[in-house]
């Protein structure tokens, strides 16, 4: 049973107030319900703390000696109760924000009210953020001490990483597209004789990227049947070939088997990038440029071998890899189980794909 508080209402009051007779003692028993302001023990506040996954710590500005509570020492990977100082901390604390964590704690007694960083530490044999946040300048401070929270914000920070990859894919892939847009429109104008035939022929490129992407996405909440891994490539690359396959200037050489929707979404990527490429610098840039896809299979490993031919003389890239070559590389090794490699060859370039069979098929 609840306990509020008691109000002596007066007759005048309750008619000011607007209601009528026989309603003061509803009037009443709304007031008896009313709650007492929380009443803060130090069983409470535990309890808070703990839902809140904080960490509790102080700092001994002039002997730099520093405390935890539980919850702090087993996210620094720590034997709980035992001494510690900033130093023994920093030996935790990732060497790239290492300088930068030991500078934002010296400073703190310099900034005017409350302060947060955020840095990695080494927790065992893993990674973890952690969010620092107390009150600099001093403020409360006690016999030298200075007191704070330590957050575990390693999930917050991954989260945010994953979407700064997917906005740069995305932006990546966008760019991708309006480039791919445009040199389709260039390789068409060459064999068009007017412009209805280049509007028609280009078209007819893009429904053929289209036509690619339905055969690894689902439909209608459906589950995509598995592909053939030959029909894929040829979908994908066909955008790619101004004759539309008459003259054999894009061959593909590859085995019946088939590709599940996981590996064909990868593998579709990496096919993107590396024409997107072709028709920047490679064979599929020059008139008489030619491209050949092999593949062989044995046991568990499938390896698919890109071979351009005709095109301008190939230069070897000088700078580090972009974020379209991180980005298929990536695409290679986590979801193919495989890698990619580059042969810089003077007569044109050779890309080798290894694959995982059972990856493929998933």
């Amino acid at each position: 049973m609840r306990v509020g508080r008691i109000a002596c209402v007066t007759g005048a009051a309750i008619a000011n107030a607007g209601f009528r007779r026989g309603q003061h003692r509803n009037f009443c028993i709304l007031l008896a319900n009313t709650p007492r302001p929380l009443d803060w023990n130090s069983r409470h506040l535990h309890a808070a703390i703990n839902a809140a996954g904080v960490g509790l710590w102080w700092w001994n500005v002039e002997s730099d000696e520093m405390a935890m509570d539980e919850r702090s020492y087993a996210l620094w990977d720590m034997h709980g109760g035992s001494a510690a100082t900033f130093n023994d901390l920093s030996a935790k604390i990732h060497p790239k924000d290492l300088d930068r964590v030991r500078a934002a704690f010296a400073e703190t007694r310099a900034i005017a009210g409350p302060y947060e960083i955020d840095f990695r530490i080494l927790s065992g044999d893993d990674i973890r953020w952690v969010s620092a946040r107390g009150k600099g300048n001093d403020a409360d401070i006690q016999h030298n001490v200075m007191r704070g929270i330590f957050l575990d914000v390693t999930g917050r920070k991954q989260a945010e990483e994953a979407n700064q990859l997917l906005a740069g894919e995305m932006s990546h892939r966008v760019k991708n597209l309006l480039l791919v847009a445009s040199q389709l429109a260039q390789i068409t104008s060459r064999s068009a004789t007017t412009t209805a035939q280049m509007a028609q022929d280009l078209s007819k490129r893009l429904t053929a990227l289209g036509r690619a992407h339905d055969l690894v996405r689902p439909k209608g909440g459906r589950p995509v049947e598995a592909a053939l891994l030959g029909d894929l490539i040829s979908v994908l690359l066909q955008a790619y070939d101004e004759t539309d396959g008459s003259s054999g200037r894009i061959r593909v050489s590859v085995p019946r088997m088939d590709i599940g929707e996981g590996a064909a979404t990868a593998l579709a990527l990496v096919v993107h990038e590396l024409a997107t490429n072709s028709l920047k610098y490679g064979a599929l840039s020059a008139e008489r440029g030619t491209l050949h896809i092999g593949c062989t299979a044995s046991g568990d490993e499938v390896v698919v071998v890109w071979t351009e031919r005709g095109g301008p003389a190939v230069v070897p890239p000088s700078t580090a890899t972009g974020f379209g070559s991180e980005l298929i590389r990536r695409s290679m090794a986590h979801q193919l189980g495989g890698s990619i490699a580059f042969d810089w060859a003077p007569d044109g370039l050779i890309v080798t794909l290894q694959m995982r069979r059972d990856r493929l098929s998933a």
